[in-house]
């Protein structure tokens, strides 16, 4: 079958960075589904793993990348329980496994869920990492009700025009939380707007004047999706006594955790990958999730955060995609569609 691979770290302006490979079909295990995938998404972690050096002594084989997919059910494993062949899916994968930019490719059924019916294997192929991330953030680690709030709760969506703001910001809408996103430029402002956030704010700027002018001494929730030190001390003081933080993007260098303790604030990390890496008591829970977001995207209250979309998947493409996200300034998600015949 047809994939794209990593053969060795180089820089996405060298054609060696990604090659178009061939590899043999792989076969399902118990839980897994063989799904014939006919779109992928780019994200952060791709352009990561592109770049992750191997140790020098090891002779690393060429290595699949790509977490995000949407596509159909080829097989299923003899413990399958919640699809059949010819189900539409989307899921994001594991980082432990081989990634999703081949003709077919084995995902666990305990972190996949059905397409939603009424969007396209495009739209619903630029959804799953970032809506897992966006969700488990604000409700698994944050501790946000779902349902039954009474006062009007706020929250900071830093980043609020990537591929998890973009989400972030319409499920914390959807919960009735007030939304203030932060952009840089006018087209992401833009952006977030559509999304639906209330107010944006320029976070290439001192956020927390910015917040106190608009009525924001202090939010309930923050997620960073951005620089973690960069924005650390403007979190410490935007951030409610009592109130939560959560990041997901790695620090570059140390950050003072003393400064929440005055404020008794918790601070979280979110890594999506954490319950299919280690497969957790509560792996199942990524299938309830998705499931979950499927549903409020058929009842219309979620809209696609597609922005780009390109066909083929080849290599020459993915590099496109992967130059295009490491520029730093993607609103949204880049979606690649179809195999060459």
């Amino acid at each position: 079958m047809k994939a794209v691979a990593r053969l060795r770290p180089l820089p996405i302006n060298q054609a060696e960075a990604l090659q178009d490979i061939e590899i043999s079909t792989p076969i399902a295990e118990p839980k897994d589904l063989l799904v014939r995938v006919e779109a992928v998404s780019v994200n952060p972690v791709d352009t990561k793993m592109r770049r992750q050096n191997s140790p020098p002594d090891k002779k690393e084989p060429p290595r699949v990348l790509g977490w995000d997919a949407a596509g159909v059910v080829e097989r299923i494993g003899s413990e399958v329980e919640r699809f059949r062949p010819g189900d539409e899916v989307f899921y994001a994968g594991s980082l432990i496994r081989p990634g999703c930019n081949s003709e077919f490719h084995l995902v666990d059924e305990r972190i996949a869920a059905h397409k939603p019916k009424t969007w396209t294997m495009a739209q619903s192929a630029a959804l799953p990492l970032t809506a897992i991330t966006a969700y488990e953030a604000l409700f698994d680690r944050m501790g946000i009700a779902q349902h039954g709030r009474g006062e009007r709760e706020s929250i900071l969506i830093i980043g609020g025009a990537g591929g998890v703001g973009s989400i972030a910001i319409q499920i914390a809408k959807l919960v009735k939380l007030h939304v203030v996103a932060t952009a840089s430029r006018a087209e992401s402002e833009a952006w977030c707007k559509k999304m639906g956030a209330d107010l944006v704010i320029d976070h290439s700027r001192p956020m927390v004047p910015q917040l106190q002018q608009m009525g924001y001494p202090t939010v309930e929730y923050i997620l960073n999706t951005s620089s973690t030190e960069q924005h650390w001390m403007a979190m410490a003081e935007a951030i409610k006594p009592q109130g939560r933080l959560c990041g997901i993007v790695d620090t570059m260098e140390p950050v003072d955790l003393n400064v929440l303790k005055r404020k008794s604030a918790t601070f979280s990390w979110e890594f999506m990958f954490t319950r299919s890496m280690y497969h957790t008591e509560d792996l199942v829970r990524q299938h309830e999730l998705l499931t979950q977001v499927a549903e409020w995207i058929e009842q219309g209250h979620i809209q696609p955060t597609l922005t780009e979309t390109l066909s083929p998947i080849t290599a020459a493409n993915l590099r496109h995609a992967h130059a295009k996200l490491e520029e730093g300034r993607m609103i949204g998600k880049f979606v690649l569609t179809g195999w060459p015949a």
